[in-house]
């Protein structure tokens, strides 16, 4: 029986974990199928303050999970399958045990979005990514395509002018979402350039990527261009499905909570992207880690 279990290691996961550890409830944190979530996989964080010459995001991850560790938080890498929120205590099983909790903190984040169109699935991991850290390095003077056009799409382009010949930004607008600093920095970039107003609409290769059918949004010209690998940065999906019939969603998956986080169910809050569907900033998702936390230790104190 744990006083309090929280589902996610990303910021909002290890700082509500710091919250509670320090308020001597001894958290239990189920990692999920990655140890620091999304910001596991990013390259460069310059904007959390307190590291002015900023790091990487598995160096964050570690970090925090050290501060957490040091007041007693606990680490278990599990991922959870299902959950009954109709009983008390909370009952979770994951792939590896089964949990009982008095509360719960859920912190499961999102995932990329995929583009859905022939191709994508089947040359997944043969040069179709969705994480430049991960996979860039495998594309030592190769082009590339990059579709998106927020900050993840320009950071991460950025980071693969390091290997690639070439990084072309491919977005459906003729406009970046991307804040001024990285455009600034993308556009001074002589390895990259933009494809305006276009979405791929095939992926094509054998064994591996080849080439990407491109049209063009308004004039729906239809072309062909010969690449060597394709990162997708079109948003994020909720990872809420296991909560669904049990806590209330929005339209698209996202976590309904109160000004303080709780969901429908007392006794269960939410912290971090799998609600937040708007600022997808580690530390704003830091902050709703803190505030979860501590709302779950009220609600415990009023158990008692």
């Amino acid at each position: 029986m744990e006083n309090v279990i929280i589902i996610g290691s990303g910021p909002a996961g290890l700082t509500a974990a710091l919250y509670t550890a320090r308020a001597n409830l001894n958290p239990l944190v189920i990692t999920g199928q990655e140890l620091g979530g999304q910001i596991a996989t990013t390259t460069e964080v310059e904007n959390f303050p307190g590291f002015p010459e900023g790091l990487t995001g598995p160096q964050l991850t570690e970090l925090m999970q050290k501060q957490a560790e040091r007041f007693g938080a606990r680490i278990e890498f599990d991922s959870i399958t299902s959950v009954d929120l109709t009983r008390r205590p909370f009952r979770l099983v994951g792939n590896n045990a089964e949990y009982e909790a008095q509360s719960l903190i859920i912190a499961t984040g999102a995932s990329p979005r995929k583009l859905g169109v022939p191709g994508e699935k089947e040359l997944t991991g043969r040069g179709v990514s969705y994480c430049a850290t991960c996979d860039g390095f495998f594309f030592r003077g190769k082009e590339l395509m990059v579709v998106g056009g927020g900050d993840s799409a320009l950071q991460e382009g950025l980071f693969l002018t390091k290997f690639a010949s070439k990084v072309q930004i491919v977005h459906r607008r003729d406009s970046l979402r991307a804040g001024p600093v990285l455009q600034e920095r993308a556009r001074k970039n002589e390895k990259m350039s933009f494809i305006w107003n276009t979405v791929i609409t095939e992926v094509q290769g054998d064994k591996a990527v080849k080439s990407v059918r491109l049209k063009n949004v308004q004039t729906s010209e239809e072309t062909i261009k010969l690449v060597d690998g394709v990162f997708v940065y079109v948003g994020h999906i909720p990872n809420t499905a296991i909560f669904k019939g049990q806590l209330e969603v929005d339209e698209e998956g996202y976590l309904t909570v109160d000004g303080k986080l709780h969901t429908n169910i007392p006794g269960v809050f939410a912290a971090g992207e799998a609600h937040d569907r708007w600022f997808r900033q580690a530390i704003v998702s830091a902050g709703y880690g803190c505030m979860a936390a501590m709302e779950t230790e009220k609600y415990l104190a009023s158990l008692e």
